[in-house]
């Protein structure tokens, strides 16, 4: 018999590639839960919106008699949560949002879970889990050398990691106080196919596309680790599945890269298969900008456990990686135009 995963912001970047990856790899019927706001749209699932095991409802994971209405409709073996507010720059200008979605909207998804978790069998009780997908963010700024950890203190700077810090710690209390099977995983900063063009990567090839300057923040030197977005579903697939219950695992790409160092390589990628008219560089476009407030300046994460508990590692090396990236972009204008509706490219977060 088929099992079934639940999955919430199965529309947004990250998700739609997991929806995509589980529709075309495997026999598991997937229940995709996405409000389809600005960052969300079913343009992203490709052929998998078409299967007769996908079965998408737009709805908002802050009503709770909503979730729990599908959660015992579709009976899922598994609930796999990645709706949330993500863009650090729109939690600046509106923080708001980001405390409903992210820390509300877990509540009520645990709060659901957890009903329904009583009323399952034995046999169910011990396959059950709730997957809580957060963010390396959560854990703040590293020094110039160090990872993050399983074990790292949480020290968020930005309202949205705040925001994601406090879902991490509510779905752990649920875990502790209500014996809710748990596990969490915290991923480095995902690129790929599909993503929403107000992220860096795509911001900055569709910048240099049509002749704008590309706005780098600060001096450029902060630093990302970098994991491309077909491999981190992989790793989430993994640890519902075989993870141990109410542990923590971290997902990375082991590609630092400072963010002048990023859009040096789509340069100077774009340059050898799109060169521009006038043969200039797209380097010449670099403008450096303003930096973000409260930019954290080094991010990167210690894999080694999913890598030695599940034999989970990335298979794109950043290079292979931001080359795929580069290349889909090239050949889906149809899609940018498609999801970017008011989104016009101008910076957020600058005050």
């Amino acid at each position: 018999m088929s099992e079934t995963v639940f999955i919430t912001g199965g529309a947004g970047f990250i998700g739609s590639a997991l929806v995509r990856y589980l529709i075309d790899s495997s026999d598991i019927s997937v229940v995709n839960i996405d409000k389809l706001t600005y960052a969300g749209s079913l343009h992203s699932l490709g052929s998998a919106k078409h299967s007769d095991r996908h079965h998408f409802h737009r709805e908002d994971i802050v009503d709770g008699p909503t979730m729990r209405r599908l959660v015992e409709k579709y009976q899922p073996d598994y609930i796999m949560h990645l709706a949330a507010e993500s863009h650090v720059d729109r939690s600046i200008d509106g923080p708001g949002e980001f405390i409903q979605t992210n820390v509300v909207g877990t509540y009520n998804l645990l709060e659901v879970a957890r009903e329904y978790y009583e009323t399952l069998s034995s046999e169910r009780k011990a396959r059950f889990r709730f997957h809580h997908i957060s963010t390396d963010e959560v854990f703040g700024s590293l020094g110039t050398s160090g990872l993050f950890t399983e074990t790292t203190r949480y020290k968020p700077n930005s309202p949205y990691s705040a925001s994601k810090a406090s879902s991490d710690h509510l779905v752990r209390a649920w875990n502790k106080t209500y014996k809710l099977p748990v596990v969490i995983s915290n991923c480095s900063n995902n690129y790929g196919p599909y993503q929403f063009p107000e992220k860096l990567i795509p911001l900055i090839i569709q910048k240099a596309l049509a002749g704008e300057p590309l706005p780098i923040y600060g001096k450029g030197d902060n630093i990302r680790d970098w994991l491309y977005v077909d491999d981190h579903v992989k790793a989430l697939w993994q640890i519902v599945t075989r993870g141990v219950e109410g542990e923590v695992y971290n997902v990375g790409g082991h590609n630092e890269k400072t963010n002048i160092e990023v859009v040096n390589t789509i340069c100077s990628i774009l340059d050898d298969i799109k060169p521009r008219a006038d043969g200039e560089s797209y380097a010449t476009q670099i403008s450096f900008v303003t930096d973000r407030p409260g930019h954290d300046r080094r991010y990167a994460i210690d894999a080694s456990k999913i890598e030695h508990d599940l034999g989970w590692t990335p298979e794109q090396t950043f290079e292979s990686g931001i080359r795929k990236t580069i290349d889909w972009y090239l050949h889906n204008a149809e899609w940018v135009a498609k999801v970017s509706g008011d989104y016009d490219g101008s910076r957020l977060g600058s005050q």
